[in-house]
């Protein structure tokens, strides 16, 4: 090849295609530059309107997204190279990942909608895809809770958005229900005052909303008792612990034979 023709390639092609290159990297290095300047902007303005935090989130990362992909155009038109085409194969790959990981897309739709409707938040006790447990996180994906045993469990967006939604936070007291099966033996409406009287004595029960102590139903081994006092979610499992300390503590010191027994004694002797 002759001197004088690779003289003349390097001050033409080559250095014009250098010049593109380095435009091309200060492209990339400005328009990232800019794109986070604007996500985050656009996160304080968002937090400024006490929008959520993780919906903050999803919006920062699909703007984020799209951005980047028409800088990633922008510097490929830039080098002359046809972006039709190449926007019709990034379709194209869209739609066949979008088939791949259906169930993904469907977790982060259905947690878009999540954050819109608000049926709990991080903090909340609640119930959802037949999971139960503390909020910990909410994922683009799944959200992260811990059960009542410390498990750390993830429950996918799409399933909790198709299931029943049970938040045990969202009013200030919950139900505690305990029974007391009692012998044939023993005065129900007695009991019904005894029972009465212990668990009020509870502590963290609820004082707008008293302890409600009543008939429940009438067996063979004799009556049965409902004994269900409110308290805060928070002090669920204390209340319902003392609640069957109280009922064993009642039948105790009141000297109540034990259902069935009285029973089954009878038929031996006879």
């Amino acid at each position: 090849m002759d001197i004088n023709n690779i003289q003349s390639f390097l001050s033409t092609t080559a250095l014009s295609l250098g010049i593109k290159i380095v435009a091309a990297i200060a492209f990339w290095v400005i328009g990232r530059w800019l794109i986070g300047k604007v996500i985050r902007l656009m996160q304080l303005a968002m937090g400024r309107n006490n929008v959520d935090a993780t919906l903050t989130k999803y919006l920062g990362s699909i703007i984020a997204i799209a951005l980047n992909i028409a800088l990633v155009l922008g510097i490929l038109g830039y080098f002359g190279i046809e972006t039709t085409s190449f926007a019709a194969m990034l379709a194209g790959a869209g739609v066949a990942i979008g088939a791949a990981w259906s169930g993904l897309l469907g977790n982060f739709a259905a947690g878009a909608f999540l954050l819109i409707l608000r049926p709990f938040k991080v903090g909340d006790f609640v119930c959802v895809g037949g999971v139960t447990g503390t909020v910990k996180e909410l994922g683009l994906f799944g959200c992260t809770l811990t059960t009542p045993d410390n498990v750390m469990t993830l429950v996918g967006n799409g399933k909790i958005f198709s299931d029943t939604v049970q938040n045990f936070s969202t009013l200030p007291v919950r139900r505690v229900d305990r029974t007391a099966q009692l012998a044939t033996s023993v005065d129900p409406l007695d009991a019904i005052a005894r029972l009465k009287a212990a668990v009020n004595l509870i502590p963290n029960i609820s004082k707008d909303m008293p302890p409600e102590v009543n008939l429940l139903d009438l067996k063979a081994e004799g009556p049965v008792i409902s004994v269900r006092p409110y308290t805060h979610t928070d002090h669920y499992w204390q209340v319902y612990f003392d609640t069957n300390e109280a009922i064993v503590r009642v039948c105790k010191e009141a000297g109540w034979p034990v259902p069935g027994l009285v029973q089954i004694t009878k038929v031996v002797q006879g």
